[in-house]
């Protein structure tokens, strides 16, 4: 199982559900659209936690990056 630090921030005026950043520790942050629902919130959650958990940051193709995570 692999372990990593994050942070959430939500974020109002975003155009996207998240975001996410590797910062210079190693550590991530993950930024929500506070616009979102709730149930929408958690998913997007989930989604740049799953980009995290898949190492998507040492990858090249997006397509292949966003296909694998919404499988």
């Amino acid at each position: 199982m692999m372990n990593f630090d994050y942070q959430i921030f939500f974020m109002d005026g975003m155009t996207v559900n998240e975001m996410v950043t590797e910062n210079e520790d190693g550590s991530f942050t993950i930024f929500v659209n506070n616009n979102l629902c709730d149930s929408k919130r958690l998913k997007a959650i989930n989604h740049a936690i799953s980009h995290i958990k898949n190492r998507d940051f040492d990858k090249t193709d997006v397509q292949e990056i966003e296909s694998s995570a919404h499988e």
